[in-house]
């Protein structure tokens, strides 16, 4: 329940102006100064409460939530309510592995491994990896979490005939790019990494506990070592609401 009107104190100008603005975005704006003033975790309002005050309804009211929560500034929990969202991870756009990513941010990093297999290299692996066309190429397809919560989905496809018997390295979690570097001396030495927006289907939605349509940050990398081989071609689907990327640009 709102023990004080959120409109209580603002000025008759303020108020006018309010009045010109749509509801919905009255109520988002807000919103986004209360979660300014609460820690994360915190409870907001009730849908019912919010309604009374600001005299919407209820519908203008889930339409501003969930703006909210594709923002990654609310968390909402079915059958407990909505939640002040955890900070999202700021990742710098580098060369890093995702666990050397996440212990940078004191956090722990997990991956489950969702599928391993060989499949004969299609006519864009055989050139992002110049491979023959048909050659075997290992694809794993893993689910990374930090502190436990999913983040990512990541899909990596590497030469199979280059790094024989990763396999049995990789299935016990871990950095692949330290095995790469303590079992096959190979060293990265650069990438090309493009980042595309996308929305989340079903399989996403359930495996990084987001909704269907939750937009995502989609990352494609392909990645070289020192000797300007290719190394990987992965694609990645971070989850939107928790991941933001951070970089630092020089003037040419």
């Amino acid at each position: 329940m709102l023990e004080t009107s959120p409109v209580e104190g603002l000025s008759a100008a303020t108020g006018a102006q309010l009045q010109r603005e749509p509801k919905y975005w009255r109520l988002k704006r807000h919103l986004l100064e209360l979660l300014d003033t609460l820690a994360p975790g915190s409870p907001i309002p009730t849908e019912r409460a919010l309604a009374a005050a600001f005299d919407v309804s209820r519908t203008t009211v889930r339409q501003a939530l969930a703006d909210l929560t594709v923002e990654g500034r609310l968390h909402r929990v079915q059958g407990k309510g909505t939640f002040v969202a955890e900070p999202k991870v700021a990742q710098r756009l580098q060369l890093s592995s995702y666990t050397e990513d996440i212990r940078a941010k004191g956090m722990e990093p997990s991956s489950k491994l969702l599928d391993m297999s060989e499949e004969p290299a299609d006519a864009e692996l055989s050139r992002l990896l110049s491979l023959r066309a048909g050659a075997k190429v290992l694809r794993l397809r893993r689910l990374r979490l930090a502190d436990g919560e999913p983040m990512a989905i990541e899909t990596t496809h590497l030469p199979a005939g280059r790094f024989r018997g990763l396999r049995k390295y990789v299935t016990a979690g871990g950095s692949l790019y330290e095995v790469l570097h303590e079992r096959f001396g190979v060293r990265m030495g650069h990438a090309e990494e493009t980042i595309e927006t996308a929305l989340a289907g079903p399989e996403e939605a359930e495996l990084l506990g987001a909704d269907v349509g939750m937009p995502m940050l989609l990352l494609s990398r392909h990645s070289f070592a020192t000797d300007d081989k290719p190394v990987e071609w992965v694609r990645s689907v971070y989850r939107g609401d928790r991941y933001k990327f951070v970089t630092t640009l020089n003037r040419p």
